[in-house]
C-alpha cells in the first residue's frame, strides 16, 4: 500500500503545479468554480479535492497557522485574477483567515477560555477548531450555508440581547441590504465589553466614502462598481465611522505590520490588511 501511495504521489508531482501548464489550469479552474458555483455547494464538495491537493502541494516553504500543515506553496485563489499563495490546500484558510487566527491568538482572550461565540457565515477552516474550543457555546449562523447550525437573516437575529462575548462576521457586510442595521444587531447581541471582528474587502482605489446602491442588480454592473458581482457596496475610508454609527467602538488594528517580515512571508498573510475590531461599550 505504501509503495502504491508513493507511486501515486510521484505521478501527481510530475503533473503538479510546478509545471506552468497545470499552474495556469489551476488558476482558471479556481476562478471558474468560485465565479459560477454557489458557495453553499462548494462547501459540500471540497473533501476529496483537499486530500489530493495536500499530497500534490507537499513541502516546507509555507505554513498554515490554522491547521499547522506545511506546503511548498498555497493554492491560487480569486474570481478574476487568482492570487498566488492564497488558499491552504488542507483546511481552506485564505490569507485573511490566517491573519484573523493569529490576531485572535495574540491580541484577544479567544483561545484562553470557553466563550459564547456567534460565527456569522462560518468559514470551514475555523468551524471544528472553534467548536472544540468553545463547545456548545459556539453558534454558527447563516442565511444559506449548509454548514451553519442556525439559518438567520443578519438584519434580524434570533438571539437575546447581551448574549455573546464574541461575534465573528467576516466578508459579510458587503453582501447585505443594510450593513448599519446588521452592525446594530451585532451590537445588540454582544455583551457589554464583548467584541466583534468585522472584516470587509477593500478595492483600490479606496473611495473616501463608501459607495452603495441596492437598486443595482445587474451582476456585471455590480462587479464594475463594487468589485464583485454579489456585492452591494464598495467600502471606503469611512468604514470605521459606519461601525461607530451602530453604537460600537471601532478599533483599526495595524497588527499585521507588527509581525516580523519572515512571519508574514511564512504564513503568506495579506499585505497591509487592517483588523477591524468592534467593541460594545
Amino acid at each position: 500500500m505504501n509503495g502504491k501511495l508513493k507511486k501515486f504521489k510521484r505521478l501527481i508531482l510530475e503533473v503538479s503545479p510546478r509545471g506552468s501548464i497545470l499552474a495556469a489550469f489551476m488558476k482558471r479552474l479556481v476562478s471558474f468554480l468560485i465565479r459560477n458555483v454557489p458557495r453553499k455547494y462548494l462547501q459540500r464538495i471540497t473533501g476529496l479535492g483537499q486530500k489530493v491537493l495536500t499530497i500534490t502541494y507537499a513541502g516546507n516553504a509555507v505554513m498554515c497557522p490554522v491547521c499547522e500543515k506545511k506546503f511548498r506553496k498555497f493554492l491560487p485563489y480569486g474570481r478574476i485574477k487568482p492570487r498566488e499563495n492564497a488558499l491552504c490546500p488542507n483546511c481552506l484558510a485564505l490569507e485573511r483567515h490566517r491573519l484573523i487566527w493569529l490576531y485572535l491568538k495574540e491580541r484577544t482572550n479567544f483561545f484562553e477560555k470557553p466563550l459564547n461565540v456567534l460565527h456569522i457565515a462560518p468559514e470551514a477552516c475555523f468551524m471544528n477548531r472553534f467548536e472544540n474550543l468553545h463547545g456548545e457555546h459556539y453558534v454558527t449562523a447563516d442565511i444559506e450555508s449548509p454548514l451553519a447550525k442556525i439559518k438567520m437573516d443578519i438584519h434580524h437575529m434570533p438571539f437575546q440581547d447581551n448574549q455573546f462575548d464574541v461575534v465573528l462576521c467576516n466578508h459579510v457586510l458587503e453582501h447585505v441590504t443594510d450593513d448599519i442595521q446588521a452592525l446594530r444587531e451585532i451590537h445588540r447581541v454582544l455583551k457589554p465589553g464583548g467584541f466583534a471582528i468585522v472584516q470587509v474587502p477593500f478595492f483600490n482605489p479606496i473611495p473616501d466614502v463608501t459607495l452603495e446602491d441596492v437598486t443595482i442588480t445587474d451582476p456585471k454592473e455590480r462587479e464594475k462598481l463594487f468589485g464583485q458581482d454579489d456585492h452591494v457596496r464598495k467600502y471606503g475610508k469611512d468604514y470605521a465611522s459606519r461601525i461607530r454609527r451602530a453604537g460600537l467602538h471601532a478599533i483599526e488594528d495595524n497588527f499585521i505590520n507588527e509581525l516580523m517580515p519572515e512571519t508574514r512571508e511564512r504564513f503568506k498573510l495579506p499585505n497591509g490588511e487592517i483588523i477591524f475590531k468592534a467593541v460594545k461599550p
